[in-house]
C-alpha cells in the first residue's frame, strides 16, 4: 500500500511538471497554429540556466526567478526575430525553422555546459520527507504538486474569465475582425508564445532536481509534450491537464510494475485514442 501511494504521488508531480511543458505547447500548437520543435529546447534551457544562476548565487529562488526570465527572453527573440516572418508561410517552414532551433540550442548547451548530466538541489525550505498516510514522500514532490495544481487553475482562470483570456480567444477566432476592433493581434499573439516559452522554461528548472538536465532531455520531453497535446486535443488546455496525468501516471507506474514495457504502454494508448478519435479526447476549442 505505502509503494503505491508513493508511486501515484511521484506520478502526479511528474504529470504536473509535463502539464507545465505540454500547456505552454499547447497554447502555441491550438491557439496560433505554430508548430514549436524547439519547445523541449527551452524546457532544457530552464535547467540549465538555472544551475548556472545557482552556481553564482547560491539561492535557488533567484536562480528559479533568472532561469523563467532568460528563457522568456530567448522567447522574444525567436519569435520576434525567427517565427514572426513565417506565421503566414506553411507548417513545413515552421517544422524546419523550429527544428534547426531545437539542434543549434541543443549544441549550444553541449558547448556551455557540457555533456554530463547535471543535478540540481531541491530548495533547503523543501529537503526533507515527509510520512504521509505511511508513505515516505519527498517534500518537494508535494511541492511540485501544488505549484502544478494552482497554475492549472490560474491558466484557465486566464483564458475562461478574463478580459485578455476572451482578447485572445477573439483572436484566434476571427483575427480580422478582433484586430478591426482596435486588439494589437501580433502583440497578443507574440505575448502567447513569450508565455507558453516562459512556463517551459520554468517547468524545466522545476522539473530538474526530479529529472536532472542534460543535452537530449529536450526532445525526451518534446515527444512526451506532442503526444500529450495530440491526445488531449490541440488547444485544449483541458485536455491537457487530463491526459498529462493518464500519460505521466501510466509511465509512472509502468516502469514501476512493467519496466520493459512501459514507452509500449504510452504508444498503445495514443494509437487507440487516434483510432476512436482523430481529433483527440477533447474537442479543439480555440480554432
Amino acid at each position: 500500500m505505502e509503494a503505491l501511494l508513493t508511486n501515484l504521488l511521484n506520478g502526479i508531480a511528474y504529470s504536473l511538471l509535463l502539464f507545465l511543458l505540454a500547456a505552454g505547447l499547447s497554447l502555441i500548437f491550438g491557439m496560433m497554429d505554430v508548430i514549436n520543435l524547439a519547445h523541449g529546447s527551452f524546457f532544457m534551457l530552464g535547467g540549465f540556466v538555472g544551475i548556472g544562476v545557482l552556481g553564482l548565487t547560491g539561492n535557488w529562488w533567484v536562480a528559479l526567478i533568472g532561469a523563467t526570465v532568460v528563457v522568456g527572453v530567448i522567447g522574444v527573440v525567436s519569435e520576434v526575430g525567427l517565427l514572426r516572418p513565417l506565421y503566414d508561410r506553411g507548417h513545413l517552414d515552421q517544422i524546419l525553422l523550429t527544428f534547426g532551433l531545437a539542434l543549434i540550442l541543443e549544441d549550444a548547451a553541449e558547448w556551455i555546459w557540457g555533456t554530463s548530466p547535471r543535478s540540481l538541489p531541491a530548495p533547503e525550505l523543501f529537503g526533507s520527507s515527509v510520512n504521509l498516510f505511511g508513505a515516505i514522500i519527498p517534500s518537494y514532490r508535494l511541492f511540485v504538486i501544488v505549484v502544478g495544481l494552482t497554475l492549472a487553475a490560474s491558466l484557465y482562470y486566464l483564458l475562461e474569465r478574463t478580459r485578455v483570456g476572451a482578447i485572445i480567444r477573439a483572436g484566434v477566432s476571427n483575427r480580422e475582425m478582433t484586430s478591426a476592433l482596435g486588439f494589437n493581434i501580433p502583440l497578443v499573439f507574440a505575448g502567447v508564445f513569450v508565455f507558453g516559452v516562459t512556463l517551459a522554461g520554468f517547468a524545466g528548472f522545476v522539473g530538474a532536481p526530479i529529472l536532472g538536465v542534460y543535452p537530449g532531455l529536450d526532445f525526451q520531453v518534446l515527444i512526451l509534450a506532442l503526444i500529450i497535446v495530440v491526445i488531449g486535443g490541440l488547444g485544449s488546455l483541458t485536455g491537457v491537464f487530463w491526459v498529462s496525468l493518464l500519460v505521466g501516471l501510466t509511465q509512472t507506474f509502468g516502469q514501476a510494475y512493467f519496466p520493459s514495457s512501459a514507452a509500449f504502454l504510452l504508444y498503445v494508448i495514443m494509437a487507440l485514442v487516434l483510432i476512436v478519435r482523430p481529433e483527440g479526447l477533447f474537442q479543439r476549442r480555440y480554432a
